[in-house]
């Protein structure tokens, strides 16, 4: 199945279409070869994508193996996904941890080294995040720089962002923090149970929903430089557009569970762990920036 996220949903990132693994890419004999109009040509065991594979193969035009060489082969451990390149759950965890902890640490550094209400630094680290998130999410090879570099602006943004939040509300970053991780473990809990299921109709309905509600703040946000108050982000009707934004986070890492189970499963190459850490990053910050507009409006003025 395609993911909708475009992280993981264009060309050359590890889907069936992309042909990772030998999926998707079946090729035409020329005329005249000896498979061309053989019903089987293109049998994709007869093209095997890992027939260069050095694991167990007898050189050509080599000397026969002895049996002692035989029973050595046999007993020899299987290769697996870390040996052949491919990638594994342990690299995606390892590349998202790498991921948060620069952005954690680059908003250390703004909640230190930025005066309060500076929102210079942060709106410039900000816009230039937002272009480099565009360029990664469509950029078709991995760039594992290019990924630390976004979390790196991101996290500087979010630092100046919360410090500003916590001089307000006492507090309010730990518990953003807290709901966030709280939002990530849940759905875990519930993707891997078989409680939410990726099909493409749950798809289809999320990304309509995101795409309105990505429509409804840009109007909103246009509304506001007018001085006009559409009253989406305080009282009753914010707390139901925050627990909507954080619910489309929320399904945001559902997909990103889903693309990373098919990538493994496919045998993506271990470079595009990357990718699926920069979709996770995306999907947290995103419940993250929801979670504390949605604990401010519920603090209100305390």
């Amino acid at each position: 199945m395609r993911s909708s996220n475009p992280v993981f949903s264009r060309e050359g990132s590890f889907t069936r279409e992309s042909g990772y693994a030998g999926f998707g890419t079946t090729q035409t004999p020329p005329a005249g070869s000896p498979s061309a109009g053989n019903p089987y040509g293109n049998n994709p065991y007869g093209n095997n994508p890992y027939a260069n594979n050095p694991y167990g193969q007898q050189p050509q035009g080599g000397a026969p193996l002895t049996d002692e060489q035989l029973v050595e082969m046999y007993n020899a451990p299987s290769a697996g996904p870390a040996a052949t390149g491919r990638m594994t759950l342990d690299d995606v965890v390892a590349r998202t941890a790498m991921t948060l902890l620069t952005l954690v640490a680059a908003g250390g550094l703004a909640w230190f080294a930025l005066p309060e209400r500076n929102f210079g630094l942060a709106g410039v680290a900000s816009l230039v995040a937002f272009v480099l998130g565009m360029v990664i999410s469509f950029k078709r090879s991995v760039s594992p720089p290019l990924i630390l570099l976004y979390a790196g602006l991101q996290g500087f943004a979010l630092g100046a962002i919360t410090k500003v939040f916590n001089s307000v509300w006492e507090g309010i970053a730990i518990q953003a923090v807290l709901g966030t991780a709280a939002v990530f473990a849940a759905m875990l809990i519930a993707y891997k149970t078989g409680r939410i299921r990726v099909t493409p109709r749950y798809t289809r309905i999320g990304i309509a929903i995101a795409m309105g509600f990505v429509l409804l703040m840009l109007i909103n946000m246009v509304a506001s430089l007018f001085g006009a108050d559409m009253g989406l982000r305080n009282g009753p009707l914010g707390i139901v557009v925050g627990l909507v934004g954080i619910g489309l986070g929320a399904f945001f890492l559902s997909l990103d569970f889903a693309a990373v189970e098919e990538a493994i499963a496919q045998g993506a190459p271990q470079k595009e762990s990357w990718r699926a850490a920069f979709g996770l990053t995306l999907s947290l910050v995103w419940i993250y920036i929801e979670m504390l507009r949605l604990i401010a409006i519920l603090r209100g003025d305390d």
